[in-house]
């Protein structure tokens, strides 16, 4: 088991200045080097508090692959729908290359319906538009001289550059919340799993999904799953839930208001509330880890 730190900015001007905020990630990346954990990732959303200090994880990824040496740097996750694969495809090439090889790509489909009406694109394409543009990307790094036409963006005889620095080209990771057939559509494609574990119990059948699909099409081994959660430790259950309740709270507020507004108007979000409230209060599923001195 290896372990790694996650940046979701929920944060917004009125709290904490951006430059504020990635300066102290990148204080706290190299700290969590020094510690032993293995890997770095952020996000990609806009505009609001959930995300929007983060509209292009690469950028921070390679300021990160500045400051360390080892850390593992994974995007959690680019949104293909809202980027042209070939542009995706060069940023990839060019952070695998500054960083010596050390990029890893998350995927994920947006879900927000507030950057799909700014976007000026239909939610009902979130699929298509995800899975035309993963595969393209692959494509694109994989091979040279791609010629493909989709139903949103097509192209002939291009040769990505940079050329990946690993080979055939950086690990992809699916992200996927509770939907069958997004585990199995990872496991089938032999992409690693990104896994967003608000399912509950529901999750041990999932991830058995994706293993199920992994071995059936003929990949090697048992594919490889990435799971995060909020943890604060203190030396009691007590003093860790009185820090960490609050800005959970925050954290879980900012992705209901998130999935409610569109187009400066409240809309409701699509069970992203429901699922907040299926979590209950924050102190109980932050993951608070009790820490007893010897």
């Amino acid at each position: 088991m290896e372990f790694g730190i996650q940046f979701f900015p929920a944060v917004g001007p009125d709290q904490k200045p951006a430059g504020q905020y990635w300066r102290e990630a990148l204080e706290l990346t190299q700290l969590a080097e020094r510690l032993g954990f293995t890997n770095v990732r952020t996000v990609e959303h806009y505009f609001l508090s959930y995300g929007g200090y983060s509209p292009d994880p690469l950028i921070f990824l390679s300021a990160a692959a500045a400051v360390t040496r080892s850390m593992r740097l994974i995007t959690g996750a680019v949104l293909p729908v809202f980027n042209n694969p070939l542009k995706l495809a060069g940023q990839i090439g060019m952070v695998d290359a500054i960083s010596a090889g050390r990029l890893e790509v998350g995927f994920a489909r947006a879900f927000l319906p507030h950057e799909f009406a700014r976007f000026g694109i239909s939610m009902d394409e979130s699929r298509a538009r995800f899975d035309e543009g993963l595969e393209q990307v692959r494509r694109l790094l994989e091979e040279e001289k791609v010629t493909a036409r989709g139903r949103f963006h097509s192209f002939e005889n291009a040769t990505s550059l940079p050329r990946p620095t690993q080979k055939p080209k950086p690990p992809f990771w699916i992200a996927a919340l509770s939907t069958k057939e997004s585990f199995e559509n990872a496991g089938t494609l032999g992409h690693y799993l990104m896994g967003i574990p608000l399912a509950g119990a529901h999750m041990a059948s999932l991830l058995q999904t994706y293993r199920d699909a992994w071995t059936a099409a003929g990949h090697g081994g048992r594919g490889k799953v990435m799971l995060a959660f909020h943890m604060y430790c203190a030396d009691t259950s007590t003093k860790a839930a009185a820090v960490a309740r609050e800005p959970l709270n925050q954290y879980l507020k900012s992705i209901v208001a998130a999935g409610q507004f569109r187009h400066d108007r409240p809309r409701r979000g699509r069970g992203v509330d429901a699922v907040v409230r299926a979590r209950g209060d924050a102190a109980f599923c932050a993951g608070l880890i009790e820490s007893r001195a010897a």
